[in-house]
């Protein structure tokens, strides 16, 4: 068989993600206005497997059609006259689970491509006997051969998703290069448009490249239309290059999020609630990134909510470039026992934020204190759930207006709990204290990273009136000692200047934030955490941040000298500086395990945590923050880029390591939602066991109201952009 990295093991963690004592909370009129937003979620989530691979959308309408006519229980007959044994059917019915819950064929968590984990003519035989094939033989047989090539293939480029020949996207044609990216993120600012909700295609026309700028929404006239002042769209030249802007792209899915939206509507709470969905359909009606910003604006005002959400094109992890986002939507009941902690956090941050490492002037010159919730999720749609949020993403509302910051308390619930056999690279003598205080650090550690991470530091700007926010001759940089000599011009955004690199350096900075602060006593009391206690916290806190960092390992690609995944970067960054540090603070050793396998062990010195890790962190947080307040995107990647580095030479082989790695990895968890539904004048909660089935019958019930017409959707809109994929 291939690599155990590209499949998902029979026995990964499947757990359910239980709401059901949040949502009876909830008053009739809160559980409607939670069933219509969680429907727009569900349905705009869809959009997520056209985003990921050209198959994605195809595999997942064959596996509907299959578990629509025949619940797994039922095919498990069909599968053992096909020939399939007992663990091959449970391979299928765990590749389908993962499809689903990942939203396409590559992991949400690492962008590696996954198949299934039997023959190919076992799938075959067994989809060619299913009952959903033989009442349409003719239809399953073209979809299976649609995609079956793809569902199976491992070609070095299909292995990971990335842009040109490092991997595949659908965020751009197949034809589209870095350089090709940077054009169009020209083009998109000369025009003032965000690439958030688009995607590129570029063509060959009678031998002159022309570049089409496709927006997400559910009106498709290129026009403009009712209800709309002027329409973006249009045929453009930019640096002698035909650029065409169009409507239309996820056509019939925008089109039902704004239908659920605009029921939510009459459900919602307040004023509040009711401009900002307004403003959220009139961005996925016209493919308006201004109308998504007015609706955010509504939604930081609407100050703790008992039903929390958010949706549109939120973050930028998986676009190759870093500036297009990927669609999600959440709905979410608040936990209020939990929240209050995270109140006094917010009441706290004004006299913490000082305590960050950098100077004033490269501090917000107010901190906007933003909700911060914990909240019980019911719903979250796209390719994966997060342990926490701090959204909006967009850096102008976030400088000035402000923003929320969310801790999904539920999801850290199973997320994180840990059985000690499956605990690697720690000392025995370890284990027992991380699995004790693994959850509650990992709550201070999202705490400070969302709010204080996210939230703070300052970017330098000049807009295109000459207006800038900070004073020239006064502000020093710290590591220069000289005046800054840069800073963000007019529609310059953290996102295109520092594009690839801009999604794990802000994960980065916010991880340390939360490392250098939870070294406060006043934290850790917050949190009811004191003494001995609050020590064990501390410690298990940066032990787990090291040893995520030698995690991470997994999550990049020697052939391409390139990472998956923005926060395993990031804490493999970390690692990088706290080892540089020296004087014993942490020490990675190379050694053979019981099993007579390669093995490693991560240590830390938790009595040099407050001086030689405080002291290292220090640094390196000020400089991190003083790059990026600057723009200075040079001396940014150079810095980021070296701790980035992945080799065989220096003190530690860390390609060796990332092999070591490897060989003893967990699958990560996989996540059962519960769907909701209308039964007269009630709203019930449906839900499902934590396992593979369950999570595949919450799928197929999930959109059974218009199953075939969604599924004729979705195959159409893969179809009409299958030539873009050579």
């Amino acid at each position: 068989m291939v690599d155990s990295q590209y499949y998902l093991p029979n026995d990964i963690g499947i757990s359910k993600l239980d709401c059901g004592e949040a949502f009876r909370l909830l008053s009739s009129q809160e559980k409607l206005y939670a069933h219509y937003l969680s429907r727009a979620a569900w349905y705009g989530g869809l959009a997520v497997l056209l985003q990921t691979s050209p198959e994605s959308a195809n595999i997942f309408v064959l596996l509907q059609r299959i578990f629509r006519k025949q619940k797994p229980p039922q095919l498990e007959k069909v599968a053992t006259e096909a020939g399939l044994s007992s663990e091959e059917f449970k391979a299928f019915l765990v590749y389908a689970a993962g499809l689903y819950a990942n939203m396409g064929n590559y992991k949400s968590f690492g962008d590696t491509k996954f198949i299934p984990n039997l023959p190919k003519d076992k799938l075959k035989a067994l989809v060619y006997a299913s009952q959903a094939f033989q009442e349409q033989p003719v239809e399953m047989e073209a979809l299976w051969d649609s995609c079956s090539y793809l569902l199976f293939s491992l070609e070095d480029r299909q292995k990971q998703l990335g842009l040109g020949d490092k991997g595949i996207t659908t965020y751009f044609s197949g034809n589209c290069s870095l350089e090709d990216a940077e054009l169009a993120q020209k083009f998109l600012d000369s025009k003032k448009l965000s690439a958030y909700n688009t995607r590129l295609f570029k063509r060959d026309n009678g031998g002159k490249t022309c570049y089409e700028v496709r927006l997400a929404s559910a009106v498709q006239k290129d026009t403009a239309v009712e209800g709309e002042c002027n329409s973006c769209c249009g045929s453009f030249i930019f640096e002698e290059k035909d650029f065409t802007v169009k409507r239309g792209d996820y056509a019939p899915l925008m089109e039902k999020v704004c239908y659920y939206l605009q029921q939510a509507q009459a459900c919602a709470a307040n004023d509040n609630q009711r401009k900002m969905l307004e403003e959220y359909s009139r961005s996925f009606t016209f493919g308006s990134i201004e109308a998504h910003k007015e609706g955010s604006r509504y939604w930081i005002k609407d100050k703790g909510p008992i039903v929390e959400s958010y949706i549109g094109f939120i973050e930028s992890y998986r676009d190759p470039f870093g500036s297009r986002g990927e669609f999600e939507g959440f709905v979410a009941v608040v936990n209020k026992a939990m929240s209050e902690r995270f109140a006094k956090l917010v009441s706290s941050a004004e006299v913490l934020l000082p305590e960050l490492p950098w100077p004033r002037e490269f501090e917000k010159d107010t901190f906007l204190k933003p909700d911060f919730t914990s909240l019980d999720v019911l719903t979250f749609a796209g390719s994966g759930i997060p342990a926490g949020i701090n959204i909006p993403n967009y850096d102008d509302i976030r400088q000035s207006e402000g923003f929320k910051n969310v801790s999904l308390g539920n999801v850290l619930a199973v997320a994180y709990a840990t059985q000690k056999e499956k605990l690697t690279f720690l000392l025995e003598e370890d284990k027992d204290l991380f699995i004790k205080w693994k959850g509650p650090s990992f709550e201070v550690q999202v705490g400070l990273h969302e709010l204080l991470g996210h939230g703070s530091g300052k970017l330098l700007y000049n807009d295109d009136k000459g207006k800038v926010n900070f004073d020239r001759s006064k502000v020093i940089n710290p590591e220069t000692q000289e005046p800054v000599s840069s800073w963000y011009q007019d529609n310059e955004t953290w996102d295109s200047k520092f594009s690839t690199v801009a999604s794990s350096y802000e994960e980065c900075r916010a991880e340390c934030v939360g490392l250098y602060l939870c070294l406060n006593k006043q934290v850790l009391s917050i949190f009811g955490h004191e003494g001995q206690d609050a020590e064990d916290v501390v410690y298990i806190n940066w032990l787990s941040m090291v040893r995520a960092g030698l995690l991470g390992l997994e999550f990049y690609t020697p052939e391409s000298k390139s990472w998956r995944q923005a926060h395993m970067q990031a804490r493999f960054v970390i690692l990088r500086v706290l080892l540089e540090a020296g004087e014993g603070l942490v020490g990675l050793e190379e050694v053979a395990g019981q099993d007579g396998k390669p093995d490693a062990h991560i240590t830390l010195d938790q009595s040099k945590i407050h001086t030689v890790g405080k002291n290292a962190i220090h640094r390196f947080l000020c400089k991190l923050q003083v790059f990026k307040s600057t723009a200075d995107v040079e001396g940014g990647r150079a810095l980021y880029d070296h701790y980035s580095t992945v080799s065989d030479s220096g003190a530690h082989n860390f390609l060796r390591l990332r092999e070591t790695v490897l060989l003893r990895k967990e699958a990560r968890k996989l996540f059962v939602q519960a769907n909701t539904r209308v039964n007269g004048d009630k709203v019930e909660l449906v839900e499902y066991e934590g396992s593979e089935v369950g999570l595949i019958n919450s799928f197929t019930e999930r959109f059974q109201d218009d199953a075939e017409q969604l599924e004729a959707d979705l195959l159409e809109m893969s179809k009409k952009d299958a030539p873009y994929w050579c």
